[in-house]
C-alpha cells in the first residue's frame, strides 16, 4: 500500500538534494528507455557539474539504501519498488491532460449508454489512452430497487431470468432448472415473484424470498417452489462485484511482462478475477487515486507491476473502482492523471443517467 507520509520523510530525510535529483533523473530515464543507467549516462543527464566516479558513489548509497538495484554486475543500475515509491511520491510532477483528449473521453463516456456500456467505455478508454489493461468494476447495486422479473425458457431445463432495477438497468442471468419449463408456467412465476417482491431493495427482495422459501417449503406447490428458488439465485447473484477488463494483450508489448510463464499467471489472475477483486475492494473507500507498485499489491502475480487505481461515486457514494495495470516501468506522470479524470467522468455519466 502507499506509504504514510511519516513513513516517506523517515525514509527520505538521509538523501540530500543531489542525491534525489540523481535518483529522479534514473528513474525517469529507465522509464523512458527501459534500459539499466550507466554513471556517466547520469552525469550527464543531471546536468551536475560531478564526476561520473561522483555519481558511482551516489548510486552505491542509493542501492545501500534498497532505492536501487544493478541487474548485472558491470551494469548500470534501475530502479527498485522502494525508489518508485519514493519517486511517485516525493517527485513526480503529473502531466495535464490536453483538451483534445478530454473531448474524446467525454464523448465516449456518452451519458446516454447503458450501464455497462459505460463500463465497457471506461476500460477501453484507460486500455486504449494507456496503451496497458483497463479495468472497471461494475457499480455496486445492492440498494437497487427491483421493478419487474421475467422468466424465458431455454434448452436443456435452463431459464433466462430478466432483472429490471431502478428505471431502466437491466441484467439478464441463465438459471439451471430441475427441469424444462412451458412459457406459462414460467409466467405463473414471474408474476408470483413479482407480486411478493416489487419496489424493494435487491437485498431486502432477496431476504425475502428466503423467508418464503423456509415459511411456505412444505405447502408450496412444485411450481412455487421452483420459482421462490429461481428467485433466490437471481438475487443471490446480484449484489456480486464483477469487472470489465479491456487491454490484457497489450501487456505482451513490455519487455518487462514478456516471460510466457509470468503472462499465463497474469491473464489466468484477470480471468478468475477473484484477487483482482480483493485488491480493488481495498481501494472502495479510499481518497482519489491510489498506487500499489510491484510487491506493494500483496498479490505475488502483481509483483512486476504497477496497478493505478480510483474509485467513482454517483451522488456523492462510491459505488465501484476502476484500475490500468502494467509494468512498474510505466509513465505515471501520464496515467494518474487518465485514472483520475476518467474516474471523475464515469461517475458524472452515471449520475446524469440517474
Amino acid at each position: 500500500m502507499p506509504r504514510t507520509m511519516a513513513a516517506i520523510e523517515e525514509q527520505n530525510y538521509s538523501l540530500n538534494e543531489r542525491t534525489q535529483l540523481l535518483l529522479k533523473v534514473l528513474v525517469e530515464s529507465y522509464i523512458s528507455e527501459g534500459q539499466p543507467q550507466g554513471s556517466r549516462t547520469l552525469a550527464r543527464k543531471s546536468a551536475l557539474e560531478i564526476s561520473p566516479a561522483t555519481v558511482r558513489n551516489v548510486m552505491a548509497d542509493l542501492e545501500d539504501f534498497g532505492f536501487v538495484e544493478s541487474p548485472h554486475t558491470s551494469a548500470g543500475r534501475i530502479p527498485t519498488t522502494k525508489g518508485y515509491r519514493l519517486f511517485v511520491d516525493t517527485m513526480l510532477k503529473v502531466q495535464p491532460i490536453t483538451t483534445d483528449v478530454v473531448s474524446q473521453m467525454k464523448e465516449n463516456l456518452d451519458p446516454s449508454q447503458n450501464v455497462n456500456g459505460l463500463v465497457e467505455s471506461a476500460s477501453t478508454l484507460l486500455s486504449g489512452l494507456t496503451g496497458m489493461a483497463g479495468v472497471v468494476t461494475l457499480p455496486r447495486i445492492e440498494r437497487a430497487e427491483f421493478r419487474h422479473i421475467e422468466f424465458l425458457p431455454l434448452s436443456e431445463h435452463r431459464v433466462l431470468a430478466i432483472l429490471v432495477m431502478n428505471q431502466r438497468e437491466v441484467q439478464n442471468r441463465i438459471l439451471q432448472a430441475d427441469r424444462d419449463y412451458t412459457e406459462a408456467e414460467l409466467q405463473q412465476a414471474a408474476n408470483y415473484i413479482n407480486e411478493l417482491c416489487a419496489g424493494q431493495d435487491l437485498v431486502a427482495a432477496r431476504q425475502k424470498i428466503l423467508q418464503e422459501l423456509d415459511r411456505l417449503r412444505e405447502h408450496m406447490n412444485d411450481l412455487m417452489r421452483s420459482a421462490v428458488e429461481m428467485g433466490e439465485q437471481v438475487f443471490s447473484g446480484s449484489g456480486k462485484s464483477d469487472y470489465v477488463v479491456v487491454g490484457q494483450t497489450n501487456l505482451m508489448e513490455f519487455d518487462d511482462l514478456s516471460d510466457i510463464e509470468k503472462l499465463r499467471s497474469l491473464f489466468e489472475a484477470f480471468s478468475q478475477k477473484r484477487e483482482f477483486l480483493r485488491l480493488l475492494d481495498r481501494c472502495i473507500c479510499a481518497d482519489g487515486v491510489q498506487i500499489f507498485i510491484g510487491q506493494e499489491s500483496g498479490y505475488a502475480v502483481l509483483d512486476d507491476c504497477s496497478v493505478i487505481t480510483s474509485p467513482y461515486t454517483v451522488d456523492d457514494e462510491v459505488m465501484g473502482v476502476l484500475a490500468v495495470v502494467g509494468p512498474t516501468r510505466m509513465s505515471y506522470n501520464r496515467v494518474i492523471p487518465i485514472v483520475d479524470l476518467t474516474a471523475r467522468l464515469l461517475g458524472e455519466a452515471l449520475n446524469t443517467r440517474n
